[in-house]
Order: structure tokens, then sequence, then C-alpha cells
């Protein structure tokens, strides 16, 4: 369990002054002096330390100049340190959380604004036909070929433009037809869309959506055609049956009449479809389902039946990387038996429709389906599943790497800070000593688990682990003067002056052995869930009624 959270995202620089979020003008003041009394680049001669407290100082400064200003303070902890270099200007018109928050959120639309206005949104599909049976007999492998392609552009939140066209080549015939879309929000429940298209279907047309309810939808179009000035019209339907199924239905009056009602179910493995359509010499019913058995492969099958169409399709497809996955599809149908090879890129696909024979032959059929098959699982097992492993490996290694080098400068810093609280980190203690108050004998923090075993064990030394850093000399430097010590829940402990986090992204604890007015202790701080609590492993002071009496306040 990793101790940074959302919560704790603008809290860092109250770590590093060692303040809760809630502190006064007055605490932020008195801990600022304290730092900058040890930090102070003045106080040393060497080099080296006033290199290091020069480095220090300019954090403990910088941290200082943003909580002591009202403004700068509140932009802070309402959105951290992102809220302070997002252009937000500050003024006597700014004066309080509210109007801030405001005044932030609208340049966050500004620049969402000028983001979407630049972003643009390609897509795009290729087709080729291919037959085996027509290569054989010598007339060349490909018989027809389609491509689509759009952009779609959002002009603003409200409005987005898309243009694209397609083309398609069937033997010694093709044709081709270019369309825009214009496509307008209304309001939250309605939308309105206006097309054009020249070339094979010339027309011009509108439609609008609207929800009737948090359940339902209904769009209703017209659509005029440039050749003959004939009309359509299209009304659909949709509803929300569950949260995992939704239902439609669509009917279009025009030269070619249709009804078709359809269903749709989803859920986090499987989706299903069906739709059944009838119209003026038409009739057509499809269903397809699709599992995914793992994160990146999945199975799919559909069925298709209708007045010119018989066919069932049965294949599975894996996910290659983030943007990119590809299917392979068996056909055995009326038209004969077929492969089909898919690739999604982004928004492109690339489809390969492979005719292997007209004829339905049993034993021809069942070696089209086993074949490739049995070579995808053997692929899958000896060549595709061991490069994986190994590609996980390297990449797990070169987080790890990088992970370990930003451990080792965070350590070092840690070091470096804790050798410039080492003097007043010992006056403090041998006052302490004097007057019988708090003194750290021994306070370690890291790896929650490393930290119970040295704890149950009679080892005595951590050096031979990197998950733990000793942290007593950061902790006898923020005793008070009168034998207190507070470190504050809800700010993470790694960013505290000397400290770090020792083993990013494992559950943590702090344990400390100290010494309040002659008697030892031991507490340890263990962090789960983000939730701070306390454990006193030895009995207290008799004379103290909580915590806070025995001089530690968590």
């Amino acid at each position: 369990m990793a101790e940074r959270n959302e919560s704790q995202d603008n809290r860092e620089l109250y770590a590093l002054l060692n303040l809760s979020p809630d502190a006064s003008d007055e605490e932020i003041r008195r801990a600022y002096r304290q730092w900058a009394q040890a930090y102070h680049p003045d106080k040393y001669q060497a080099p080296h330390m006033k290199d290091i407290a020069t480095e220090n100082f300019q954090r403990i400064r910088e941290a200082y100049e943003i909580l002591s200003d009202p403004h700068k303070r509140q932009i802070y902890d309402i959105y951290g340190m992102e809220g302070l270099t997002s252009g937000l200007e500050l003024g006597s018109t700014l004066n309080g959380a509210e109007v801030i928050k405001a005044e932030l959120e609208r340049l966050k639309r500004m620049k969402e604004r000028e983001k979407l206005a630049a972003h643009f949104l390609p897509s795009g599909t290729i087709i080729a036909n291919m037959s085996l049976p027509r290569y054989l007999d010598g007339d060349g492998l490909v018989i027809g070929m389609a491509m689509t392609s759009e952009i779609q552009s959002h002009l603003s939140k409200r409005n987005a433009f898309t243009i694209g066209g397609n083309l398609a080549v069937n033997g010694g015939e093709g044709g081709g037809a270019a369309n825009a879309l214009f496509r307008h929000q209304l309001s939250k429940d309605s939308s309105v869309e206006f097309v054009a298209s020249v070339g094979l279907r010339a027309l011009i047309g509108v439609q609008t959506t609207r929800n009737l309810s948090s359940h339902s939808t209904a769009t209703m179009g017209v659509a005029m055609s440039l050749r003959d000035g004939s009309l359509n019209l299209s009304n659909l339907w949709t509803r929300q049956l569950s949260e995992t199924a939704s239902g439609h239905i669509e009917l279009n009056l025009g030269q070619q009449s249709s009804i078709a009602v359809g269903w749709q179910k989803k859920d986090e493995r499987r989706s299903a479809s069906g739709e059944l359509k009838f119209g003026t010499g038409l009739f057509e019913a499809a269903v397809h389902c699709t599992h995914r058995f793992s994160r990146k492969s999945l199975g799919c099958i559909a069925g298709r039946v209708g007045s010119s169409s018989l066919e069932i399709e049965v294949g599975g497809g894996r996910k290659l990387s983030k943007f990119s996955s590809v299917r392979w599809l068996y056909v055995i149908g009326i038209q004969g038996i077929s492969w089909k090879f898919e690739l999604y890129r982004g928004g492109q696909k690339i489809i390969l429709p492979i005719l292997l024979t007209r004829h339905l032959n049993p034993v021809f059929a069942t070696g089209a389906f086993f074949i490739p098959a049995s070579l995808y699982f053997c692929l899958k097992k000896f060549l595709i599943k061991p490069y994986y492993l190994r590609r996980s490996k390297q990449k797990a290694l070169e987080e790890e790497k990088e992970s370990s080098a930003q451990v080792k400068e965070a350590w070092a810093a840690a070091e470096k800070a804790q050798k410039l609280q080492q003097n007043v980190a010992n006056r403090k203690r041998n006052r302490q000593l004097e007057t019988g108050g708090l003194v750290i004998t021994r306070a370690l923090y890291g790896n929650q688990i490393v930290l119970s075993n040295l704890k149950s064990s009679s080892e005595t030394s951590f050096e031979s682990t990197s998950d733990v850093i000793d942290v007593t000399i950061p902790l006898n430097f923020l005793v008070n003067d009168s034998g207190q010590l507070k470190l504050h829940e809800g700010v993470k402990k790694s960013g505290i002056m000397g400290f770090c986090d020792p083993c990013p992204g494992r559950p943590k604890e702090l344990y400390v052995e100290y010494v309040y007015a002659g008697n030892q202790f031991k507490v340890t701080s263990c962090l789960l869930r983000f939730k701070i609590v306390i454990k006193l492993s030895h009995l207290v002071d008799p004379r103290a009624n909580s915590k806070f009496e025995t001089g530690l306040g968590w």
C-alpha cells in the first residue's frame, strides 16, 4: 500500500516544514525560522556543506513563500502546485476559495477549448477482397477493394465537424462519394446534425437526437436525394433495459423502407448483440457474441441468415499493444469457405477477406478451421507467450532500475539534510537528557515487513537492507523545547526533511524507541489504508493519560 494518495498531493509543502494542513500563520513562521536557522548557507564554511545548505534552504524558502501568502496557500490547498503554475493571476478580486476555484476552472476550460480546437480524430478502413479460386484460374488474387476515411474535429464543446469519403472498386466497376457532417449540441439532452454527400449517393439531410428520459433516446431524420428528389425518413428509438443491456427499434421510410429490432448486452468479459430486419424484398437476422478470455485475448462467434445470405463466423483476436490488435475469423456459408484477417491500429482498420473455395467440402471445411487454429496455439505457446514474458520481465527490470535510481537520489538528499540537522539535533538531545524530557534513541522508517522482522528478531542492525532508513536525527531535531514531537496525520512522513521513501509502492511504518522521564518506550506508526494506527509495545508511563502526554503527538 503506497503512502502517497491524492489527498496528500497538495500537502508536500506541509510535510517539508512538518506542519499540519490546518497550521496557523504563526506556526508557519515558527517552523520556517526553525528550519532556516539550521539550513541557512551562511552558517557553513566548508564548500560542500554550504552547497547542501543552499539547496535545502531554497526548498524551505519556496515552501514558506507559498504557505505564508493567503492567496497562494488557498490555491495550493485546492489544486496543489498545478494551480500555482497554471497562469492564475492573483489580486484583490480573488479573495475567497470559491472565487479562486472558479477562476482556475475558467482557465482550465480555456485550455481544454484550445486543446479541442487542435484535436483531430482520424479514422479509416481498407478492405481488400481476395479469391483463391480466381487466383488459381489465373485471373488475379484481388477481386475488389473498398476504402473509407474520415476526420472529425471538435470545434468547441458543443460543435463538431466531420468530413470523409469512400471509394469502392469491384471487377471493372467502381465509384466513390464524399460527405460532410456538422453536429451541434443544443443542450445536454438534445443535438442536431446536418449532412451532405456528393458522388454515387448525392444527398442532403438533417437529423435530431433527444434524450427522452435517463433510459430512452429518440433520433429522427430526413434526407433528400439530389439525383431524383426522393425523400427518406428515419426514426430510431433506443432504451436502456438494464445496466448492461439496451434495445432499439429503427424505422426507415422511402425507396428502401425497412424496420429493424435489435438488442445489445455488454459486461466486463462478454458482449452479445442481435438484430432482426424486415423490408421490401428484404429479410435478415444476425447475432454476434464475444467473450474476453484475458486482458489481451478474446473469442467470437457470429451468425447471419437472410434472403441472400447464410453464414457462420468463428474466430478470435489478440491485443498486440495499447493501440493495436489483430483478429482471425473462419467463415462458412452459402458463398463458400473463407478466412478473414482484421488488423486494428488506433482508428484505422485493415480487413482482408480471403475466399478459399466456393464448394462446401466437409474435409476441406474441417482442415480450413483446425489447421490455422492449431498453428496459432502452437505459436502462442512456443513463441508469443515466451516473448511477452521476456518483455514483461525486461519492463519490470527497467522500472525497478528507474525506481532504484530515484530512491538513491532521494536517499542521498535525506543524508545531506541529516548532516545539516546533526548539530541542532545533538544540542536538543543533550538538553532533553538534562531535563528528563523526550529523547529519541532509535527511529527507523521504511518497509513494514522488514521492520516487523527486525523487531521480532534479536538483530539490531538494518544496514543489510535498503528498504529502511534511520531517521533518529530528524526526529530529535523536531523535538520542541517543551519535550514534544508532533508528526501530523494526513501528511506523508517521507516528505519531512531528513526522511525519504526507501521503498515506493510498499506499506511503510515508523518505528521509534525513546526515553521520557527516565522510562523507555517503543511505538510504531503503521500506515494501513492511509490511516495511522498507534501501537504501544511497552507499558506507558502510568502518569501519562494519553500519547500526547508521553511526549509523542502523531
